[in-house]
């Protein structure tokens, strides 16, 4: 299984509603993108102070690596994928991924 990550450093005066859009578009492909299983968003607590840049977040699971090559090809993730890099500060540098084998 594959947990993606992704951490984004928001623009000042993005705008929340097409960040909920985003996140609603994201969530609507589990199951629609073969092994894409699972899909969490929220704001990050930063609990121990060491993300303050990265004040929102998100985690997709996938079934294998496989799964994951799907969703980064298929052409409604790239589309939200593009409108969440007009949300973070510097464009794509706003946005930080993690993959997990788990």
């Amino acid at each position: 299984m594959i947990e993606h990550a992704v951490f984004l450093s928001l623009a000042p005066g993005h705008d929340p509603a097409e960040l909920a859009g985003v996140m609603d578009g994201l969530r609507a492909l589990v199951g629609e993108i073969d092994g894409f299983t699972g899909f969490r968003n929220g704001p990050n607590i930063d609990a121990e102070g060491k993300s303050p840049d990265h004040p929102y977040g998100f985690i997709c699971t996938f079934e294998d690596r496989a799964a994951l090559d799907c969703y980064a090809a298929d052409p409604r993730h790239r589309a939200l994928g593009a409108r969440l890099v007009a949300l973070c500060s510097g464009g794509a540098e706003g946005i930080v991924v993690y993959d997990l084998e788990v």
